[in-house]
C-alpha cells in the first residue's frame, strides 16, 4: 500500500487529521490550478476552498487506480471550480476568427523565467486564459473545450490563437527588454 491509499482510507474514514493534511499537501497545487484560469487572487481563493469542499465531499466516489490518480482527480476538480467562477463572469467569446495568413513565430519560451510565463498567460482576456489553459495544460481537444465553455469549436480555435499570439508578443516583448 502506497502514501496515497493510505491517505485515501484515512479521508474516507472522515478523519480530521487527514482533512487537514490534504489541505497542507495539496493548496499549492490547487490553488496554482486556480490563478490559472482566475487572474484575482481573491476569486482564485473562493476557488480553492470550493475545491477541498468538494474534494471531501466526494472523497468516497474516487476510486484510487494507481500512483498519482487522487492528485490527478484533484487538479481536475479544481480546473472545474476555478471555471465554473469563471462561466460566472459572463465571459465573452467571439467567433471571430483572426487572420491566419499570418502564423506567428514561435518565441523562445525557455529565455522567460516560469513566475514571469505566467504572469503572462494570467494577463490574457479571461476568455483566451480559459481556452488557452484547458487546450494546453489540460489537453483537451477544441470539442471538448467547446463542450465545457458552451461555445462553437470554432470559437474555441479562435480563441486559442487569439490567446498564442497574444503570448508570443508579450514573449518577445519580455525578451526584447532583457536583452537591452
Amino acid at each position: 500500500m502506497n502514501f496515497d491509499e493510505e491517505f485515501l482510507k484515512a479521508l474516507q474514514k472522515d478523519c480530521r487529521k487527514a482533512g487537514r493534511r490534504l489541505y497542507e499537501c495539496y493548496s499549492g497545487y490547487v490553488m496554482a490550478i486556480c490563478l490559472r484560469y482566475l487572474s484575482d487572487s481573491d476569486a482564485a481563493s473562493d476557488a480553492m476552498q470550493d475545491t477541498f469542499v468538494k474534494i471531501l465531499t466526494r472523497i468516497d466516489s474516487f476510486e484510487f487506480r494507481s500512483e498519482g490518480s487522487l492528485k490527478a482527480w484533484i487538479g481536475k476538480i479544481a480546473a472545474n471550480e476555478a471555471l465554473m467562477h469563471l462561466k460566472r463572469q459572463q465571459l465573452v467569446f467571439t467567433d471571430q476568427l483572426p487572420d491566419v495568413s499570418e502564423e506567428p513565430e514561435e518565441p523562445d519560451v525557455g529565455q522567460v523565467p516560469l513566475e514571469v510565463l505566467q504572469r503572462m498567460i494570467g494577463e490574457l482576456p479571461p476568455g483566451y486564459r480559459a481556452v488557452f489553459n484547458l487546450y494546453v495544460f489540460e489537453q483537451q481537444s477544441h470539442h471538448e473545450i467547446a463542450r465545457q465553455l458552451n461555445i462553437s469549436e470554432g470559437t474555441s480555435a479562435s480563441q486559442l490563437l487569439r490567446a498564442k499570439r497574444q503570448l508570443a508578443r508579450k514573449i518577445k516583448e519580455y525578451i526584447k527588454s532583457t536583452n537591452e
